[in-house]
């Protein structure tokens, strides 16, 4: 038996062939031609060169790759690419410019002035990533429960009509304003000035609504005139404070975007001020007593606090001033700049014959802000935790109380300046211009929900935008204007609600807030107690 029939009957007998019979069947070929098996084995020696390269190649480049990865290319070998994101196209900043030369020819708002926003495919992406709202923005659906049930009829909002200085109505995008009564100084038009920059900040996002402003200081719509069976609903009236016993809606006030008749400048600006004012001399090197400045005129409580001074025969570590408007404005307000005030490791607020625009001034300065028990509130007070932001003084003891707040600060150095520290920090970060806005925003979408009529514009109603009240202006009511005046629509959406207090979450805020004033005057009461005692 030849070779050949040899190994052809071993093929037959093992038809899943060995390493011997494959590589039989490749050399078998040559046998035949001796010319063709050249050709033949070059193009197999080609194929197993190709395998074993690919071979490697696929070893190499799984390597180390995660499980059922798909194996690179030797594209991918010789040109590596990243999967990189195509960078998303900044959103453009769209400014509103103020038209003056036009509303000279025409004395009417611009035909043009955006009225609506432009559909942004990144809304809801930048909705979800917007910041939650201050805890403070949780009074607004606690100022606006009067009326959860019943829904605000257009007759509830003309009752409120006896004593506003204005009716507003927002259409469209538009805002139109009807004056029943001139408001004290300008607190109106700054009032209104700062609605339309909340229309300019978010166009076309602020729903069609009516409603009544009083500009004066103390609320009106009293809570025990509605109720009982036979209790008509409250009015809506909208203004700067309420307090316990009334219902009044309320709203960030004029002086966020100026008081020119006392130079005051607008809040965005001088919270700025304030907080490098804070950083000129540090809190240990202060004076180590209470200041007070201010018109003691407007109210007995505060005729009382002069009496607190420093005598001959006492001193009760308060260091109190009467200010002279007149004499200020003539010396061109060189003594009033609130962001030098910082100089005393405590400040005073007490009110005047309501609520009182200077407690945000007294409280962005990081001494210890010392709090007559205040009867009012504004839009934002109500976030305030005694002895974390503040230190409570009775109204009815002033002198010893803010001697007792004094010493106690004086003998607890650390602890005072947190106080300090806490309340500033409160006034940088929640109490910020967008805040403001987003305070507002939210307040009229959530009034505006109520209603339970179609909002028109009044009869005697006037258009009003940037350019009839700016234009015409002049001097620091101008300056002030322009200073506070929004370029444009914002980029970010407004912050997002915090849940609304329910009964017991509001009670325990309540109850927490009165314990910790409670604990204050045991202090306090106990520290006379002592000095009494003592030979």
């Amino acid at each position: 038996m030849n070779a050949r029939e040899y190994n052809m009957q071993r093929f037959q007998r093992y038809p899943w062939p060995e390493l011997g019979s494959f590589t039989y069947t490749i050399w078998r070929p040559f046998v035949k031609s001796p010319a063709r098996s050249t050709v033949i084995f070059l193009f197999f020696l080609f194929l197993l060169v190709g395998a074993f390269v690919s071979t490697r190649l696929f070893d190499s480049t799984s390597a180390g790759s995660a499980p059922n990865s798909i194996p690179s290319t030797l594209t991918d070998r010789f040109y590596p690419h990243q999967n990189v994101e195509t960078p998303k196209k900044p959103l453009e900043q769209i400014e509103i410019p103020l038209d003056c030369a036009a509303y000279n020819l025409t004395r009417t708002c611009p035909s043009n002035y955006p009225t609506t926003s432009k559909p942004n495919p990144e809304e809801n992406h930048d909705r979800a990533q917007a910041p939650t709202c201050p805890e403070y923005f949780r009074w607004i659906q606690e100022d606006l429960r009067p009326w959860a049930h019943t829904g605000i009829t257009r007759d509830m909002v003309e009752r409120a009509k006896r004593t506003a200085n204005f009716k507003l109505a927002i259409i469209n995008g538009k805002a139109y304003v009807e004056t029943y009564r001139k408001a004290f100084q300008t607190r109106d038009v700054f009032t209104l000035w700062g609605i339309l920059q909340l229309l300019r900040r978010y166009p076309g996002k602020v729903p069609d609504l009516e409603l009544m402003f009083d500009c004066v200081d103390w609320p009106v719509i009293k809570t025990r005139d509605y109720q009982g069976p036979d209790a008509t609903d409250p009015p809506p009236l909208f203004r700067y404070c309420g307090d316990d016993n009334t219902l009044d809606i309320v709203f960030p006030d004029w002086s966020f975007w100026g008081w020119p008749e006392i130079n005051i400048k607008p809040w965005a600006g001088l919270l700025k001020d304030l907080n490098e004012g804070n950083k000129r001399i540090r809190w240990m090197d202060r004076e180590p007593y209470a200041y007070w400045k201010g018109n003691p005129a407007v109210a007995e409580t505060r005729q009382e606090l002069m009496k607190c001074n420093v005598s001959d025969n006492q001193d009760w570590n308060a260091r109190v001033y009467a200010q002279d408007w007149a004499r200020e404005s003539q010396d061109g307000y060189k003594q009033s700049d609130l962001a030098r005030q910082c100089i005393h490791r405590y400040k005073i607020y007490i009110e005047g014959s309501a609520w009182s625009v200077s407690e945000k001034y007294i409280l962005a300065c990081d001494s210890v802000s010392l709090l007559v028990k205040p009867h009012y509130y504004d839009f934002y007070t109500r976030g305030l935790m005694p002895v974390h932001h503040y230190w409570p003084v009775k109204d009815d003891d002033k002198c010893r109380s803010i001697k007792f707040a004094v010493d106690w600060g004086n003998s607890h150095k650390q602890k005072a300046q947190g106080i300090g520290k806490a309340a500033s920090e409160f006034i940088q970060e929640e109490l910020k211009m967008e805040y403001v806005y987003d305070y507002m925003f939210h307040l009229l979408n959530e009034y505006a929900k109520l209603l339970t009529f179609k909002p028109i514009k009044p009869r005697k109603a006037v258009e009003l935008c940037a350019e009839t009240m700016a234009c015409p202006a002049k001097g620091v009511e101008k300056k002030f204007y322009l200073e506070s005046m929004v370029k444009g629509p914002s980029l970010a959406s407004p912050c997002t609600m915090p849940p609304p207090y329910d009964p017991s979450s509001l009670h325990a805020f309540l109850k927490k807030k009165a314990n910790s004033i409670k604990q204050v005057e045991s202090w306090e009461k106990n520290f006379w107690e002592n000095q009494n005692t003592q030979p």
